[in-house]
């Protein structure tokens, strides 16, 4: 990417994640980026392939995030609950909850480009805590997952509220993997 498409990125995450993706439109991030408008055209081809790629940035990074936090786990068991800690981590930079779940409720045209992103990395969420599940012997790792997702995704949700439903969500997940956890011998 050419350093003006770096930052017409880095100007739209700022805007889409604080302002909105539907309420925040190019002649804005064009200005805020020093670009013309031709330039983010020239770079993005239209305003949904840039919302796509300022998706597919944050979902890179949250990604690499949680699997830092998986691998330093001591335990598989551990390690099913390595996303809430990843949480915690990306909370603190990231105060308007979920960029994800903002998008899909701003885009619910399954065919956008940017809402297959959003929908995708949740998938790919729940598929993780599943195999987390699995490795660590759950007898039920999909029904364990779709828990974990639950409560990974209220806490979300819940971020931009004056509760702190992260620690509680995280305690609760805790609690579940270890009900379903075999005792090691």
């Amino acid at each position: 990417m050419t350093p003006a498409g770096r930052r017409i990125l880095a100007a739209a995450e700022e805007l889409f994640y604080h302002r909105g993706i539907t309420a925040v439109g190019v002649d804005l991030i064009a200005e805020r980026s020093g670009v013309t408008k031709r330039t983010l055209y020239n770079q993005f081809g239209s305003k949904d392939h840039l919302v796509a790629a300022y998706l597919t940035g944050r979902d890179q990074r949250w990604r690499s995030l949680v699997r830092a936090a998986v691998d330093a786990s001591e335990t598989p068991a551990e390690a099913v609950t390595a996303p809430f800690e990843a949480l915690r981590t990306w909370s603190r930079t990231n105060t308007r909850g979920c960029a994800f779940i903002n998008a899909l409720a701003e885009l619910p045209d399954p065919s956008h480009p940017a809402h297959r992103i959003a929908a995708h990395q949740k998938l790919w969420l729940l598929n993780l805590f599943k195999d987390l599940a699995a490795t660590a012997g759950c007898p039920r790792p999909a029904a364990l997952a779709t828990q974990l997702l639950v409560l990974h995704e209220g806490a979300v949700a819940t971020q931009p509220l004056p509760i702190d439903c992260l620690a509680e969500g995280t305690d609760l997940a805790r609690s579940l993997v270890q009900a379903s956890t075999p005792p090691r011998h």
